[in-house]
């Protein structure tokens, strides 16, 4: 059974940060692109960041570049989303997403909470 299951979000003020996990199994991780989304009332869901498959390449949203840093630990199935300097706008649910590499089945976590506010 495929399972994609998000942590580490919270509520934290502005200027704070945040590590989410998100811990992946039932599926072959090391051939899986990974991805964080978001998603904020009222708005679409949209990239946030994301890794190749063997780490190597890593993309992110102008809005998150050079505050946010994924990464993962296929020894571990498991993608991070290191969240630094966060800002309000920065307020949503965080999903994981799992893309295989060689046919693009995808899989999605059931998304963890993420409020940054004074």
């Amino acid at each position: 059974q495929v399972q994609l299951v998000e942590s580490g979000g919270g509520l934290v003020q502005p200027g704070g940060s945040l590590r989410l996990s998100c811990a992946a199994s039932g599926f072959t991780f090391s051939s899986y692109t990974m991805s964080w989304y978001r998603q904020a009332p009222g708005k679409e869901r949209e990239l946030v960041a994301s890794i190749s498959n063997n780490g190597r390449s890593t993309n992110y949203a102008d809005s998150v570049k050079g505050r946010f840093t994924i990464s993962r630990d296929n020894a571990k199935n498991t993608v991070y989303l290191q969240m630094n300097n966060l800002k309000p706008m920065d307020t949503a649910v965080y999903y994981c997403k799992a893309v295989a590499v060689m046919n693009l089945h995808d899989y999605w976590g059931q998304g963890t909470q993420v409020t940054v506010s004074s």
